[in-house]
């Protein structure tokens, strides 16, 4: 195992971002940046031993601005979106930035986890290697409240899995949703669209949207639907029933949550790639992920390989709570209370056949 750091690129404020190379004992690889916690590159085998890279991403820091699509950014403080930009957290009333078309509050608003410059530390260690990243979110950034102290840890194994920790404690009550916003393509970055990717996700309902992403209310039984993924299917085969689905009709594809079975550190998802074999599997002790097909991916910038990144050419598997669920109080909690711990990890687990 071993660690290296390299110069990624000056940012507009005259800061300089670093890239992390966690290299284990067979080859493979990942690199993230303290810009954003962006995981700029994941480097595994397929069936024949070639390696190559699985996730989206940009050669320097200055891909990733302006931001274009949150490619394997860290998100906080809260995930997902949040109806009108606005909530309650113990009888305050917040109001935040409605940063999506002006409606919706997204992804931690105008400037996020994902802009922000984190302090580094790597650890490297015998079978694993470690990057240690803390960010103080300080008390009304974005409108939030609160103080909140954030520590991500990302942790590659010999086993080729990465796995993220986050833990994070506020001296006010506050909302915490933290999640990474990697696009996969198990074909390799760069490739093309993942209609051919075989997804299964381990999840009996998913969340009902409007025809903004916000949801109803309603945890809807998958059964008989696109979102019946309990077995695998073809990502292409459920994105052609987009215009006959309204449910994916309002998410332009896949972009729901699902509600993962089970409790505590489980198996929620997996997809295949038939050409090259590789297989990512994600465990986490979240309530939920959300499931994205890139329906508005559109880069701005060159990606790593040279080419701009279009529609479908990747995926999002993002753990989390359920969008909007400080506004609905049947959806499992994401309001943090003062002094309380909150401490998720989700793995994912490469490998190929």
């Amino acid at each position: 195992m071993s660690i290296r750091k390299v110069p990624f690129g000056a940012l507009p404020g005259g800061q300089t971002a670093d890239l992390y190379i966690l290299e284990n004992a067979h080859g493979a690889s990942v690199e993230i940046t303290n810009y954003g916690g962006i995981v700029r590159a994941i480097n595994v085998p397929d069936r024949d031993g070639n390696i190559g890279n699985v996730a989206l991403g940009y050669r320097d820091v200055a891909g990733y601005l302006p931001l274009c699509g949150y490619l394997g950014a860290l998100i906080g403080r809260v995930g997902n979106r949040i109806a009108n930009g606005r909530c309650v957290v113990s009888g305050e009333a917040l109001t935040l930035a409605k940063n999506e078309a002006g409606r919706t509050h997204l992804h931690g608003g105008d400037v996020g986890f994902d802009q922000k410059l984190w302090d580094a530390t790597p650890i490297e260690g015998i079978c694993q290697d470690c990057l240690i990243l803390k960010y103080t979110s300080p008390d009304g950034e974005e409108g939030y409240p609160g103080t909140l102290r954030v520590m991500v840890t990302y942790t590659f194994t010999d086993d080729d899995e990465l796995a993220i920790r986050y833990e994070a404690v506020s001296d006010r009550d506050t909302l915490c949703n933290l999640t990474n916003h990697t696009y996969f393509n198990l074909a390799g970055e760069g490739s093309g669209a993942v209609c051919d990717h075989m997804i299964e996700i381990d999840a009996d309902t998913f969340t009902v949207v409007d025809e903004f992403c916000i949801p109803t209310g309603e945890m809807r039984d998958v059964t008989g639907t696109p979102f019946d993924l309990r077995t695998a299917k073809r990502i292409g085969d459920g994105l052609s029933q987009t215009e006959d689905c309204e449910q994916l009709r309002f998410g332009h594809g896949y972009d729901h949550n699902f509600n993962i079975n089970g409790e505590g550190l489980r198996f929620a998802c997996e997809v295949t790639e038939p050409t090259t074999g590789r297989i990512l599997q994600v465990f986490t002790d979240m309530p939920a992920v959300q499931f994205y097909a890139g329906n508005m991916l559109e880069s701005v910038n060159p990606g790593s390989s040279g080419r701009r990144y279009h529609r479908h050419e990747g995926f999002c598997l993002e753990t989390q709570y359920a969008p909007d669920s400080v506004n609905h109080p049947e959806f499992p909690d994401s309001v943090l209370p003062a002094g309380e711990k909150y401490d998720f990890a989700t793995i994912y687990a490469f490998s190929a056949e």
